[in-house]
């Protein structure tokens, strides 16, 4: 004979309390076994994090080397042609200027030491002839004062050069 507990399991209300139930004591479970084993899997987790960022600061270690390196290169590369450039630029300027000052009638410095190899070779003589030139005991007295390229250029006997704008004499 059938009791009122199986007749009340028959009933639909009555299942669907029995299922809701069991779908709440198996989230209580799975709560509690989360609680358990939580902690254990938070680490887990933790450690996988810290893998990830060590390999990923390590390739990003790698790349900025690579850039470095790179960026070294190019830079040491450019620094060269620019350097040549300057060079090439600044011996162009030089023989300007220099051709300039020697269209001006200015000498040069190779004019200027062997002018200064002659006066002190003409000074040596007269010294080794015994005779001093008047200019010597005023030259004495007076402080030596430096000598400039005007000074020297005034000293300097040099061929007078015909300019093509000055009319010829010839007729």
């Amino acid at each position: 004979m059938p009791t009122d507990k199986d007749k009340d399991k028959d009933n639909p209300s009555d299942r669907i309390k029995d299922s809701a139930q069991q779908i709440w004591l198996a989230g209580l479970g799975a709560f509690a076994k989360m609680q358990q084993e939580g902690s254990k899997a938070f680490e887990s987790l933790v450690k996988d994090g810290t893998h990830v960022q060590k390999k990923t600061q390590q390739a990003t270690e790698e790349t900025l080397a690579q850039a470095q390196a790179r960026m070294s290169g190019l830079a040491s590369e450019f620094g060269a042609k620019a350097a040549g450039g300057w060079g090439k630029l600044e011996n162009i300027f030089e023989e300007r200027v220099a051709r300039a000052l020697e269209k001006l009638g200015v000498p040069s410095a190779q004019d200027m030491a062997a002018l200064h190899a002659r006066i002190e070779a003409l000074e040596a003589q007269l010294k080794a002839s015994g005779s001093t030139p008047r200019r010597t005991a005023a030259r004495k007295a007076a402080p030596r004062k430096a000598s400039t390229a005007a000074d020297s250029a005034a000293v300097v006997v040099k061929p007078a050069r015909r300019s093509a704008a000055a009319p010829s004499k010839k007729k």
